[in-house]
This record gives structure tokens, C-alpha cells and sequence, in this order.
């Protein structure tokens, strides 16, 4: 996307006036938004953005600058007045002097999609749309239906002054569909929002009848469900998108972000029990077509599969560069960032708990009272501590080891070091699912996931009486 002489006129001069490390990073984005309420289009919008940001290292000591000026007197200026800025704190290096020998990491295409971004018009995605709509209206009680498809191709090129230069392009495509149904007053709503790392062949995967039919089906399942119990209880976790519990509760505690800061209850105890030994926690960015996958992160490292946490001991944190320097420990492939104007910081992937060998039906046995969380929806973290909110989009009773009644407005409040200490079994029936993650840099895309796991205790908070 630049030339390789501006890129090292650029690097050169940062070295040349006193930086330890200096990182340009450029970033081409196309996107499409197709929206369609009740059938009738209500947004069809495309557009692109091009930009470049030059991260700059004195020490710990980070500057970074961003600008959608990619001539060579625009990223000079950016460069010239970024190292300005230092003062005459920032160090004169005479090694800095010279030409860059660039490295570099070709692209492999290891998540390229087999559907070429331009390959269908717009009126191809209107009809998927439709069909969604038309799938989800599973009962007269549905009443509204909105489906939503997003697309993005990011070409990114992340080059450094130690001669890195790593190129990447991400295609990744979302279909969401929400849905309304009503009674008698009473209102409750269904989602279902699939999404990887490829273009509309999603579609065949994902058929979009199949999750508009999902949306409306929990729909009216919780217009049909009694008001949760209350108390602490034994909660069975559903698989996919109930692995958004660790996720914001114990994953980042394990990203240097905090873990550098010493702002994680989980700082410096690597090699200590901090889980039930039945869980091993992995972050991959190299899951085939993983919502949260790319070959290289945006500190232009490779991605790798990171284990977490093994068999309950804590074996490695998320490590991006600047949380490398400060901890010691080494990178992880995590530097993240939303786009061109923000900086990386370590961030999650494709974050899971990996399969158990229990079957799935022993996880309720012996349950005389409890609470099936079989879809999670938001909650809240208190960073730190990982203390937790989260609510049960669709729940249900378990009683006498037997799946009951749905039950609807259930909360689960807890520590997210504690409850995963309470995990006593794992099934093996792995899925993940994919989410936005929002936090220092940005908001990036990202799979939580879990096979179907119990937690001894957990306390709901429920409105029954």
C-alpha cells in the first residue's frame, strides 16, 4: 500500500531522532451495512477508509499520531512532529542513520474467503435478508423482525524499525436478526447473529432461514417463560456464546493490558492453580475462518495459539509488545487495535474452554434444584477483580436432574476467578460464537466459546417469589 523507500524515510527519521522502536501501521477498510425492518430496506450504505498511524517507543514511554494524509510530505510531517513532541527528552541514535533491510511476511491467504467481496449485487443480500425475515416469523405473536448483514475487507501493513513488514487482508461477514414478540402486554425479544472470517459463502454455513427460525423460536420461548428463581444454586452453562462469561470476567484479566499494571488479580502467578483442573483455557488467532482470527496482529506478528490456562494452571498471559517490555514475558501475537487511530494494546482472539470428556446429559444428574443458562446475553465487569452481571437470554429450570420450564430474567453474579474454580465437569461438545470486544483499542471482533460446563455454585439473580 506505501512504498517501501517512504515507509523507511519514515522509520529512519523516528530512529534518527532518539526512538527506541517505531512502528508504522496503514490500513485500507471497504464496508457494507444492509438493514431491513419488517422487510422494508432501511439502510443499504458502503464506504472506505485509508489511513496510516506511527506508534513511536522511548523506553516503556509510548507517542502515537494518526492521519488519513498518506502523501510523503503528510507521513513525514505526522513523523517530524510526533518525534518533536519528545523534546529534547528523546535520545540521538546514530545507528538509526541509514536505510532499513525490510523482512518480509508475505500473506498465505489462510482465511481467505471463496467468495469474492463484489461477487453479488446488492439485490442478492436483500433476498437473504428477506428470507431470514420470513423464517423468523415462526408465530402471529412475532411482530417485528429485523435483519442486519455486515461485510468488511481490511488490507492492513504493519512495517518497524527492526526491518518487520507483514501485510494482511481480512474479509468477515455477520448476519444479525433480532425479533420482537408480544402478548398481552408482554414483550420479549430473540437474537441470533452468526459471523466468521469470510465472505457471503457465510450464507452456506449460516443459512439465513435457519437463523431467523433460532431468533424467533427464543423469542417466544421467553414470552412463554415464569420469572426465574433466585439464590445461589448449581448452574450448567450453555455452550458458544456462554463462554462470554470468562471471556470478560477472566480473559482480560490475562491480557498485559491490566496484568503489566498490576491491575489483575491474576498478576504474577504464573504456574500457580487459579481453575479447576478440568478447564484448560486456549486463545487462538489462528482458528480456521475464526470471527477473531488474522494471520498476523497489528504489531504485524504472526498469531499463535496461546494456552492460558492448563488443566487449571495458569500457564501464559496475552502479551502484545509494550506488555512485553514492561512484564518480560513474550509476545503472543495479541496486539490488537479497532483501526488506523488507535494504538494496539494486547487483546483477545478466539478465546475458549476446551472440550471435557463428560457427556452432556451427566452435567444435570444429580442437580436437584438449579438453573440451565443455555444463552447468555451483556452483562458488566468490574476490572480487577472480574467480579460479574451477566443475564440469561434464555434459561431454564433444572429440577430433579431434568430440564423444565423456561424461565426468563435471570442475572448470575459472581468473580470470574472464583466461579471458574467451581467448575466441577466439561462436556465435549465444543462451539464458539462470535462478539465485539470493546476496550482500550477499540472495538475488535473476537469468539468467545465453551463446551456445555457445570459450576457448582453460582448466585442467580432471579424475580420469583
Amino acid at each position: 500500500m506505501l512504498d517501501e523507500a517512504l515507509v523507511s524515510d519514515i522509520l529512519t527519521l523516528a530512529r534518527a531522532r532518539g526512538v527506541d522502536f517505531a512502528e508504522l501501521y496503514v490500513e485500507r477498510s471497504r464496508r457494507r451495512a444492509m438493514r431491513v425492518l419488517n422487510g422494508g430496506v432501511q439502510e443499504a450504505t458502503s464506504g472506505i477508509e485509508y489511513g496510516a498511524g506511527l506508534r513511536l517507543f522511548y523506553g516503556t514511554d509510548v507517542v502515537y499520531a494518526y492521519t488519513n494524509d498518506l502523501t510523503a510530505p503528510g507521513l513525514l510531517e505526522v513523523a517530524e512532529d510526533l518525534t518533536r513532541l519528545r523534546g529534547e527528552a528523546g535520545r540521538v541514535d546514530a545507528r538509526g542513520r541509514g536505510g532499513l533491510d525490510f523482512r518480509r511476511h508475505a500473506p498465505r491467504g489462510l482465511h481467505a474467503p471463496s467468495v469474492p467481496f463484489d461477487e453479488h449485487p446488492k439485490s442478492y443480500r436483500l433476498e437473504r435478508l428477506r428470507e431470514a425475515d420470513a423464517a423468523a416469523r415462526v408465530a402471529p405473536e412475532v411482530r417485528d423482525v429485523e435483519c442486519s448483514l455486515l461485510e468488511w475487507d481490511q488490507e492492513v501493513l504493519v512495517c518497524n524499525s527492526e526491518g518487520g513488514w507483514a501485510e494482511d487482508r481480512r474479509v468477515r461477514t455477520r448476519l444479525v436478526v433480532t425479533t420482537i414478540a408480544q402478548r398481552n402486554g408482554d414483550v420479549q425479544t430473540g437474537f441470533a447473529a452468526p459471523g466468521l472470517s469470510v465472505g457471503l459463502e457465510l450464507f452456506d454455513c449460516c443459512p439465513p432461514a435457519e437463523v431467523g427460525r433460532k431468533a424467533g423460536e427464543q423469542a417466544m420461548t421467553l414470552l412463554r417463560a415464569k420469572r426465574a428463581p433466585a439464590g445461589a444454586m448449581p448452574v450448567v452453562i450453555g455452550n458458544a456464546f456462554g463462554g462470554v462469561i470468562f471471556h470478560e470476567a477472566l480473559g482480560h484479566l490475562l491480557e498485559t493490558t491490566s496484568v503489566a499494571k498490576k491491575a489483575s488479580v491474576l498478576t504474577d502467578r504464573l504456574g500457580e492453580q487459579v481453575a479447576s483442573s478440568v478447564v484448560t483455557y486456549i486463545d487462538d488467532g489462528t482458528t480456521p475462518h475464526g470471527w477473531g482470527s488474522s494471520e498476523i496482529d497489528d504489531e504485524g506478528m504472526a498469531t499463535q495459539r496461546t494456552v492460558l490456562i492448563e488443566s487449571g494452571v495458569l500457564r501464559s498471559y496475552m502479551v502484545d509488545r509494550w506488555g512485553a517490555l514492561v512484564t518480560g514475558y513474550a509476545p503472543t501475537g495479541s496486539g490488537r487495535r479497532q483501526d488506523y487511530t488507535v494504538a494496539p494494546t494486547s487483546r483477545m482472539r478466539n478465546t475458549f474452554i476446551a472440550p471435557g470428556t463428560t457427556p452432556v446429559e451427566a452435567l444435570f444428574e444429580g442437580i436437584e434444584f438449579g438453573l440451565y443458562a443455555k444463552d447468555m446475553g451483556g452483562g458488566q465487569v468490574k476490572p480487577g477483580s472480574g467480579e460479574y452481571n451477566f443475564a440469561v437470554r434464555e434459561g431454564y429450570v433444572i429440577r430433579r436432574g431434568r430440564v423444565e420450564e423456561p424461565v426468563r430474567g435471570a442475572m448470575l453474579v459472581g468473580k470470574g476467578p472464583e466461579s471458574i474454580r467451581r467448575v466441577v465437569a466439561v462436556s465435549s461438545d465444543l462451539k464458539t460464537a462470535p462478539g465485539m470486544c470493546g476496550s482500550l483499542s477499540g472495538a475488535v471482533p473476537v469468539e468467545v466459546g465453551q463446551p456445555h460446563l457445570l459450576v457448582s455454585e453460582i448466585v442467580v439473580g432471579g424475580e420469583a417469589r
